[in-house]
This record gives structure tokens, C-alpha cells and sequence, in this order.
């Protein structure tokens, strides 16, 4: 590998699983991640998915650091308009105070959720146009220099807990670049402006106290098992279930149903988001991943599995690190 690798953690509760598994489970990919070589972990803010139970991510990064030792953990991302500024500063400036030098967060404007989960989250319409704002509010009080007089985040005041703008679309690209921040690329489900995303970033960059030169985080799927044989049918198991996911939005199906699902135009389109996927033995992994880099012009990859065994997803992170670990030491 050129770049170093990290790992999205989506923290998915399986069939007939418990969203505490999921947790225990995530505890050992961290552990694997440390010994095994990869820079950071990260955790995205979900609300109202029965099968993603990362949805209090402050408080499930916490849980993870407290059970490893070195590896960097932080949030891919927490959805600010969701939250005040202040409120994410205290939490991230007590993550920070208690595991220091090993905290990120990443921020997106996504809603993270449907309409209805939004109200019960009683974010307004109008709370994403604030997301600049918010931004620079959080990052001021991160640095000890709030933009509200006689307002401190205690703890969080001086942390300087390092920011990360995510996107899906040229408007984080552009952010990340106006501010002078990393920009990690959500191209493990938003493909088609990845390329052109990554070139105005790279173009429109302003150096700014925390980063001096633009820095691109690239998102992308993997699945590696000893057989590519195994690695497909992992793939496939997990493309029927995230199709019937989305098309059944909470509905089951017969596996006779799924057949017909998936030749749907509903289907092949979920499907497109999947465009960047690694599938394969660890070598062929490697190889696309490292064409991958290349194509992505990314300084790191953040890489997801979507296999539903957790010895699935944890053989994948194993092999891959097999055939990539003198780049990622």
C-alpha cells in the first residue's frame, strides 16, 4: 500500500443480535485495528436504523478507547446541525482529556436520518445552512478562543481536538478546502463526484493553523476471505441485505422476493453506490486498493466491510493487513 488504511466501524447489529454485541464487537475491531497496524477507527452518527447502533457516538468512542490502548478513534462523523457546538466541544474535549492525542472529529451535515427522526431529534429545516457557522463555533472553543464572550466548553477549552470535514457532495469538498481542513470523501456510498470532489478540494485549499496542505480521506468497501470464491458470496449475502433494506424500509422478505428485488432499477441503483469495492483474496484486495488510492488521489483510505458475520469482517481488516502492514507501521 502508498497510503495508510483506517476503518469505519458501522457497528451493525445482525439478525437476531443485540445492539450491546454490536459493541463488544466493535471493542475487538478496534483491538485488531491497534495490533494489526491501522491508523484510526471511526463511528457515524445514525438515528432510527435497526441495524447501526453507532447513534450515540460520543459515548461508544468512549467505551472503545477505554478498552485499547493506542489507536486513534473519533466520529465519521457526528452530524452537527443535529447538536450544538458547545455541546459536541464538552463531549470531544472529555474524550480528548481522557484518552489525549488519540481523538478526532469528523463533522457532516447530513441529517443522518428521515424526516420524522429529525423532529424527534427537533433539528429544524434550516439547521444544515448553519453548518459553516457551526463549524468555526466548534473549532473556536476547541482552541480556547470562543465566539461567544464569557462561553467556555470545560472541558474542550485548548484540546484542539483535530477536525475533519465529511462529504457526499462538492459543498464539504469546498468547506473543507475554504477552512483549511482534512476532507474524507464519502465514496464507499457517494461515488459520482469523488474525483471531481477531490480536485476542486485539493485546487481551492487554504492552509490554516491545523493543516498546512490539503489531506484526503477516501471511503471504500472490501471484503477479503482466503478464497475470492468466499469473498463473493460474502459480497453478494450482504448487497441482497442492504437492497432489501432499503427497498422494504423495515418490511421482510422471502428469499424468492429478494431474487425479483434485485433486479429492480430500485436495486441495481443501491447497488451503484457500492461502486467502490475491494472483493477478493488479500492480494486482489490490495491491488484495488492501491489502484483505488490512485484513482482517488487520497492521502488514506477508511475502509468499510459489510459482511454480516462479525469473524467475517474481522478476517477481512486481518488479511488485508497482511498483504499492506509495512505501509501502515
Amino acid at each position: 500500500m502508498t497510503v495508510p488504511l483506517s476503518i469505519l466501524d458501522l457497528v451493525f447489529i445482525r439478525d437476531g443480535g443485540t445492539a450491546r454485541e454490536s459493541f463488544e464487537a466493535s471493542v475487538q475491531l478496534a483491538r485488531l485495528a491497534e495490533a494489526r497496524g491501522y491508523r484510526r477507527v471511526w463511528y457515524a452518527e445514525h438515528h432510527n436504523m435497526a441495524s447501526i447502533a453507532s447513534s450515540a457516538t460520543s459515548v461508544l468512542i468512549a467505551h472503545v478507547a477505554a478498552h485499547t490502548e493506542t489507536i486513534r478513534l473519533g466520529a465519521g462523523g457526528v452530524m452537527l446541525p443535529n447538536h450544538s457546538p458547545l455541546t459536541i466541544a464538552e463531549q470531544f474535549g472529555t474524550l480528548e482529556t481522557l484518552h489525549p492525542g488519540r481523538i478526532d472529529l469528523g463533522l457532516g451535515r447530513a441529517p443522518g436520518s428521515d424526516q420524522k427522526t429529525m423532529y424527534a431529534l427537533r433539528r429544524e429545516p434550516a439547521s444544515a445552512d448553519r453548518f459553516p457557522q457551526d463549524v468555526l463555533e466548534l473549532q473556536a472553543y476547541l482552541a480556547g478562543n470562543s465566539r461567544i464572550p464569557g462561553v467556555d466548553a470545560i472541558p474542550g477549552k485548548g484540546t484542539n481536538v483535530p477536525l475533519y470535514i465529511l462529504g457526499s457532495s462538492m459543498f464539504g469538498a469546498q468547506l473543507a478546502a475554504k477552512f483549511g481542513l482534512p476532507y474524507a470523501m464519502a465514496s464507499h456510498f457517494a461515488p459520482d463526484l469523488l474525483t471531481e470532489a477531490v480536485r476542486v478540494y485539493r485546487e481551492q485549499f487554504t492552509p490554516s493553523e491545523q493543516l498546512d496542505a490539503p489531506y484526503v480521506i477516501a471511503g471504500v468497501n472490501a471484503i477479503a476471505a482466503d478464497s475470492a470464491a468466499d469473498a463473493h458470496r460474502q459480497h453478494e449475502d450482504a448487497a441482497r441485505r442492504r437492497v432489501a433494506a432499503m427497498v422494504g424500509r423495515g418490511r421482510t422478505f422471502t428469499s424468492e422476493e429478494v431474487d425479483l428485488i434485485m433486479t429492480s432499477p430500485a436495486a441495481q441503483q443501491i447497488l451503484g453506490m457500492l461502486r467502490y469495492t475491494a472483493i477478493g483474496t488479500p492480494a486482489e484486495v490490495k491491488d484495488y486498493l492501491d489502484s483505488f488510492a490512485e484513482h482517488a488521489q487520497a492521502d488514506e483510505l477508511i475502509v468499510v466491510s459489510h459482511s454480516h458475520e462479525l469473524e467475517d469482517r474481522l478476517r477481512t481488516f486481518d488479511l488485508i493487513a497482511d498483504v499492506t502492514q509495512p505501509a501502515m507501521s
